[in-house]
């Protein structure tokens, strides 16, 4: 048994995090970020509506509303949810109480999309699969689900070594532990200041490579139409550290 198995997803996403979790102005919520995230998702939905998997605090779903697009969420952390409801009510982003590789939602949609790496959350490749098949279902014709994820960083990893520091700045550290036999791993979050306490979290994950991505769309319908190294329409190469995939359900 490793550390993922101990680890429940309904246990991450708690009361804690969620108070913890929006940083306005500044990380994942800085206008530089959140900005071309929302106009690319603005653009792909065409007018229709948009479904978001994990939809979290309402970090993109919230300004994606305002920008006109109707926003309706799946989201499988009741604290997560009760946080959005301190900025929006059900009649202005509906949210659906479930696991985005299962629960449904009213109607169809022209878009779905699943940000910052969050189908990884998801623990086994059966689970992501089933995930690209909730997405198929909900769309219509021609739909689009677009996906953001990293690149797995194991070419960091010396033989060995099952841990990678990915950032460390003045009060943050971030590192990842990897399992490589089942595609596992598990993100250490340390923030501190100049006394001797540092809070923790940690979240588990399945990494999926590009390819494997792809072949889980395929077996849902869809087709690739576009990949990216970010919101902003970037060349993906073999030294992007992750990519804005949009996959489309044929026109019929």
């Amino acid at each position: 048994m490793t550390i993922v198995d101990d680890m429940q997803q309904e246990d991450v996403w708690d009361f804690d995090t969620a108070r913890h979790y929006d940083t306005p102005g500044v990380g994942m919520f800085a206008p530089e970020t959140l900005g071309p995230a929302v106009d690319r998702l603005a653009e792909l939905a065409g007018g229709g509506p948009a479904l978001e998997f994990a939809i979290g605090t309402g970090r993109v779903a919230l300004p994606l509303a305002a920008r006109g697009v109707p926003v309706t969420g799946i989201e499988l952390s009741p604290a997560m949810i009760d946080q959005l409801r301190t900025k929006a009510d059900e009649s202005a982003v509906p949210v659906i109480a479930g696991d985005m590789a299962t629960a449904l939602a009213p109607g169809k949609y022209a878009l779905v999309y699943l940000v910052y790496n969050t189908i990884s959350n998801l623990l086994t490749q059966a689970e992501q699969v089933a995930c690209f098949r909730n997405a198929a279902r909900h769309l219509t014709p021609g739909g689009r689900f677009v996906i953001e994820l990293w690149v797995p960083e194991l070419r960091r990893l010396p033989p060995g070594q099952r841990a990678a520091v990915w950032q460390c700045e003045p009060g943050y550290i971030g590192l990842d532990t990897y399992d490589v036999l089942r595609q596992h791993v598990v993100s250490h979050h340390f923030r501190f200041d100049e006394s001797k306490q540092a809070r923790l979290f940690r979240s588990p994950h399945r990494y999926i490579w590009p390819a494997e991505l792809d072949l889980m769309a395929q077996l849902a319908g869809f087709e690739l139409e576009t990949r990216h190294a970010d919101w902003s329409g970037a060349e993906f190469t073999a030294e992007s550290g992750s990519h804005v995939s949009v996959y489309r359900i044929p026109p019929g």
